[in-house]
């Protein structure tokens, strides 16, 4: 028995000796691994930081204080960085009214034809907007950024590109030019990394409302389910986008923004050799940099805070060319943080700025209401936009083989007041007790014009739920619908007439204002 005994206990020592060294032997394994990675992640960093194409900046987002800066001036190819500024044009839109979150976006046979990455929509075929927000942060869809910018500039690209590059100017991104809205090679667009960052925290302090967008994993589009090429996303705690881009001139470009308790930056590296390696030194950037952040600087109180974005959105699916509609998709998001304040350093103006310059020359009297900045002792909001009280405006010049069409005013900066550029004629519509019905031109005198519609009824609705907003400074006002043409497409101003003066048009709009509807009044 005692031999028995023997020889069990010595079994049961030789299976756990065996088990405890398997143990071991694994987690050495395991181990190792993460050395490997630790120590490929910081070769792959500093072989980035070597390479000539290289150029990185990493800003404190609350403060504006530059933490990290190489090569972060000089001019660089944006690559698919570009349809951060598409996407910046297409917020802005948004929250003017000028375009929903289900409006079509129709695809030209320019838009259809771009290189991929792509959507694959064919031409006559159309998206939602959200549909192609989606596909621009997630697949980098050259097509849908193609047609946003089409649909946004008046059916012209070029159009498109030179509000793209006036927007960039009116930030503060001085060394940007744009030529294209998805940033396929033109030599002639370029940028630097300061400016891509300064778009970044602009985009995040300007529409945050709409910034979850950039967390997007994946969305569902028709049968297919696209995925983010933005590896950080979901991989790197706090980042929350916002875009990578590449091109063989250009590299491999990285923009991302990342908040950890309390703390937020935003990250550039631009020229990397390869998805891996750029990968891999923003990794190192946010782990070196994020740790000397500010988590005091700005205010919670300098910017609206979003509400979290739902897990899932609803989205139709696309609509393809003489086909039925298919059933709808579902995409699927990440719940969005609250955002912070802009870097005050780097000067951007609390609201989305106007380009200083439009694109036909006329000199009209204009009334410009604006709403009050908050207090803050923050500079970045301590400077309330200014109010013009005349406006002559300038023309770009135009290159002598870009032949571009008479742009949609409703996809420009807002309006100084009706030229004789506008030559229309309107069809007569029922009048009712809440809508009046346009004549060619409308009321003459001052009027305010709260936005622009592809349609007279959606123009009049408008007006309604405007003019219930109003007040009694709306309460004598005639809403009427001016229709113009615009790249062969018909869209109707929305406006209020019947003032008596200046003084009435002005107080109407400030009114409007109050109740959160962007207006503006001038002379007709």
């Amino acid at each position: 028995m005692q031999a028995k005994s023997g020889i069990v206990s010595r079994s049961v020592s030789s299976v756990s000796s065996s088990r405890s060294g398997s143990f071991f032997a694994r987690l050495l394994a395991i181990l190792s691994v993460a050395v490997t990675i630790v120590l490929v992640d910081s070769v792959n960093a500093d072989a980035e930081a070597a390479n000539p194409k290289y150029a990185g900046i990493v800003v404190d987002a609350k403060t504006g204080n530059v933490l990290y800066s190489e090569n972060a001036d000089r001019l660089q190819y944006p690559a698919s960085l570009t349809k951060m500024m598409t996407l910046y044009m297409t917020f802005e839109a948004l929250e003017q009214g000028r375009i929903r979150l289900d409006t079509p976006v129709p695809f030209s046979a320019h838009a259809a034809a771009q290189a991929p990455t792509k959507l694959g929509v064919r031409a006559g075929g159309t998206i939602t907007v959200e549909q192609g927000i989606l596909g621009l942060v997630t697949l980098s869809a050259n097509d849908a950024a193609t047609a946003l910018g089409e649909m946004l500039g008046g059916g012209s690209e070029d159009r498109f590109a030179q509000l793209m590059t006036a927007k960039a100017h009116a930030l503060g991104m001085t060394r940007t030019t744009y030529r294209n809205a998805n940033g396929l090679p033109n030599t002639a667009q370029m940028t630097t990394a300061r400016d891509q960052a300064r778009l970044g925290i602009a985009l995040r302090q300007h529409f945050p409302q709409y910034y979850g967008y950039f967390s997007t994993r994946a969305f569902k589009f028709g049968s297919r389910t696209i995925r983010s090429h933005n590896r950080l996303v979901g991989s790197v705690r706090g980042v929350d986008g916002i875009k990578t881009g590449y091109t063989r001139a250009a590299g491999f470009n990285l923009v991302s923004s990342v908040q950890v308790d309390g703390k937020s930056i935003v990250g550039v590296v631009l020229g990397g050799a390869s998805t891996p390696a750029r990968d891999a030194q923003m990794r190192n950037l946010i782990a070196s940099y994020l740790p000397k952040a500010s988590s005091r600087g700005g205010s919670s109180a300098l910017i609206a805070q979003a509400a979290p974005a739902p897990a899932m959105i609803e989205t139709p699916a696309p609509v393809q060319p003489k086909k039925a509609q298919q059933q709808v998709g579902k995409t699927i998001t990440a719940a969005q943080p609250p955002v912070s304040a802009a870097a005050a350093d780097l000067s951007l103006p609390h609201k989305g700025p106007l380009p200083d310059a439009r694109y036909q020359v006329a000199e009209t009297e204009v009334a410009y209401a604006e709403t009050a900045a908050p207090k803050s002792d923050n500079p970045l909001v301590a400077q309330p936009m200014p109010a013009p009280t005349k406006v002559k405006t300038m023309a770009f010049k135009q290159q002598a083989s870009v032949a571009v069409p008479t742009p949609a005013p409703a996809y420009m900066p807002p309006e100084q007041g009706d030229t004789s550029v506008d030559n229309v004629t309107t069809a007569s519509t029922t009048p009712s007790p809440t809508r009046a019905a346009s004549t060619s031109n409308g009321p003459t005198g001052w009027v305010v014009q709260v936005g622009v519609s592809p349609n007279r009824q959606m123009a009049m609705d408008l007006l309604e739920s405007a003019k219930s907003k109003g007040g009694k400074a709306l309460a004598s006002a005639k809403p009427f619908a001016v229709a113009y043409a615009a790249g062969g497409d018909q869209l109707y101003r929305a406006r209020f007439g019947g003032f008596d003066d200046q003084r009435d048009a002005v107080n109407a709009c400030n009114a409007l204002k109050k109740a959160g509807i962007k207006c503006w009044a001038a002379a007709q």
